[in-house]
């Protein structure tokens, strides 16, 4: 048994993780995947070379980069049997999110609570896909990735070009109260996403919880968005709003095309 250590750079949260534990499915060498979100290592137990799981971690443009291999005695690891279930928990949590996120969006005509929204579903395509293709061929996870990577960026352009409108055009201000109110809401819902996920790691990974939570994207976008209706209520601007939007979109559509390189 060899094991080799990877540095992701890009692994911020467990939506990462599941990404690539997704596009290292199907690799038979593969004994078992240790991850370590804080420090953005990933340690992978294997037989043989490395050279088929370095190119799939390089393809996800994470930041993957191989810094050891050795071998190693282990060959018992610990399964997490409740794995399933807490994945579904985060799915559910997400896509309730994404439900309220997009109406009270539209309804306060805040593109940043929008795009925040299709922010959360595309954290639930990411666990969905891993969900739904349980048990199933590669061939049938590869198809989910590519619908669902179309569709949000299907959704993002959509976006993109309502934030034009906007702009360009003469809107009323969105209700600040509302994206605050929401998004602390949303930071919340992500803060015990990343708590339900760690209870599958060792206690003695209970201390990075805290920095986990504060180094995710999804909790960074949160604050972008109380932070944009904070400027909209005080310039009695939309524009701060349109700039989170933009930028939200273009990490939505990043993402978007993460899950699309699982299709290939």
């Amino acid at each position: 048994m060899n094991k080799t250590i990877f540095e992701i750079t890009k692994m911020d949260c467990p939506s990462e993780e599941n990404l690539i534990r997704m596009k290292l499915d199907g690799i038979s060498s593969i004994a078992n995947l240790d991850f370590d979100i804080p420090n953005r290592k990933l340690t992978v137990f294997h037989i043989g070379e490395t050279d088929q799981i370095e190119k799939s971690v390089l393809e996800l443009n994470l930041g993957g980069k191989k810094i050891s291999t050795e071998q190693t005695d282990q060959t018992e690891f610990n399964e997490n049997a409740n794995q399933k279930k807490l994945l579904w928990s985060v799915l559910a949590i997400n896509f309730a999110f994404f439900i309220i996120e997009m109406t009270t969006g539209i309804i306060s005509k805040s593109m940043g609570l929008v795009a925040d929204s299709l922010d959360m579903l595309a954290d639930s395509f990411v666990y969905g896909i891993s969900l739904f293709a349980v048990g199933g061929t590669v061939i049938k996870k590869k198809r989910i990735a590519k619908l669902a990577g179309y569709f949000q960026i299907t959704l993002a352009i959509i976006g993109f070009v309502e934030v034009l409108r906007r702009f360009f055009g003469d809107e009323k201000l969105p209700n600040f109260s509302t994206m605050i109110i929401v998004s602390i809401f949303a930071l919340i819902a992500n803060g015990i996403c990343l708590y339900i996920l760690q209870k599958s790691k060792s206690k003695e990974e209970a201390h990075m919880k805290a920095s986990m939570i504060f180094t995710s994207n999804d909790v960074i976008i949160n604050l972008g968005v109380i932070t944009a209706g904070l400027l909209v209520n005080w310039l009695s601007s939309s524009k701060p709003d349109l700039i989170i939007g933009t930028i939200v979109f273009v990490l939505v559509i990043q993402g978007a095309f993460r899950i699309l390189k699982l299709s290939k």
